[in-house]
C-alpha cells in the first residue's frame, strides 16, 4: 500500500509540474522545430547556390577555351555578383583580371584583383592574386609599388609561394637597376627549393662580375 500511495503521489506531483510547465515546453519543441527547418532550408540553399555557381564556372571556362572574350567576361563579372563569397566567384575574379589583360585593360585588371585580394577567404588565394597583380605592376612600370606589396606579406602566411615571391621582387630590383639587391632576391628564391629554372638564368644574368687577377709588374 505505501507503494502505491508513492506512485499516486509521484503522479500527482508530475500532473502538477505538466500543468505548471507544458506551455514552455510546448514553445521549446516548436522553436526547436522551427530551427531545424530553417536549418535544412539553409543548407538546401546553399547547396543550390554552389551547384548554380558551379555550371556558371563551367560555361565560362568553356567560353575562355574558345577565345571567346566578351563572353568570359561577363560571366566572369556575374559570378561574383550572383554568387558571392563562392569558391567559384574567386576563382571568376582571376579569370576576369585575365580576361581584362588580354583586352589591353590593366588598370581594370589591378582594379579585380586588389579586389580578390581583399574578398578571398583562402591565403593561397589571396596569394595568387597578389603575385598576378605585382606581375602587373611590373609590366606596367610601378616598380617601387610592387616592392611595397611583397614587402606587406607575412613570410609566416607565404609557405609556397616565398620562392615566387622573391623571383618577382628580384625582377622588380632588376627593372630598378638594384643589380645587387636582385642578385640576393634570386638566391633566396633558389634556397628555397622551389624555385623555377628559368630564376637560375635570371640570376647568371646578374652575377657579379668576376674580378681580373692583377698582373704582376
Amino acid at each position: 500500500m505505501a507503494i502505491y500511495d508513492t506512485e499516486e503521489e509521484q503522479l500527482e506531483q508530475l500532473k502538477k509540474w505538466w500543468e505548471a510547465n507544458q506551455t514552455s515546453l510546448i514553445a521549446g519543441v516548436a522553436t526547436a522545430l522551427v530551427l531545424v527547418a530553417g536549418w535544412n532550408m539553409w543548407q538546401n540553399h546553399q547547396t543550390n547556390q554552389r551547384s548554380q555557381a558551379s555550371q556558371m564556372y563551367q560555361q565560362m571556362l568553356e567560353s575562355a577555351a574558345k577565345d571567346n572574350g566578351e563572353s568570359t567576361e561577363k560571366l566572369a563579372e556575374r559570378l561574383p555578383s550572383e554568387f558571392p563569397g563562392t569558391v567559384y566567384a574567386h576563382y571568376a575574379n582571376l579569370q576576369l583580371a585575365k580576361a581584362k589583360v588580354q583586352k589591353g585593360d590593366l588598370e581594370g585588371a589591378k582594379a579585380v584583383l586588389k579586389q580578390a585580394i581583399q574578398t578571398a577567404d583562402s591565403e593561397p588565394l589571396k596569394h595568387v592574386a597578389r603575385l598576378r597583380l605585382i606581375q602587373l605592376m611590373l609590366a606596367s612600370g610601378q616598380y617601387e609599388q610592387g616592392l611595397q606589396l611583397i614587402a606587406e606579406v607575412d613570410p609566416a602566411k607565404a609557405e609556397g609561394f616565398s620562392a615566387s615571391y622573391d623571383e618577382l621582387q628580384g625582377d622588380l630590383y632588376v627593372a630598378l637597376d638594384r643589380i645587387d639587391e636582385a642578385r640576393s632576391a634570386y638566391q633566396s628564391a633558389i634556397r628555397t627549393g622551389q624555385a623555377t629554372p628559368l630564376t637560375q638564368f635570371k640570376l647568371d644574368d646578374v652575377a657579379a662580375p668576376a674580378v681580373a687577377p692583377t698582373a704582376a709588374n
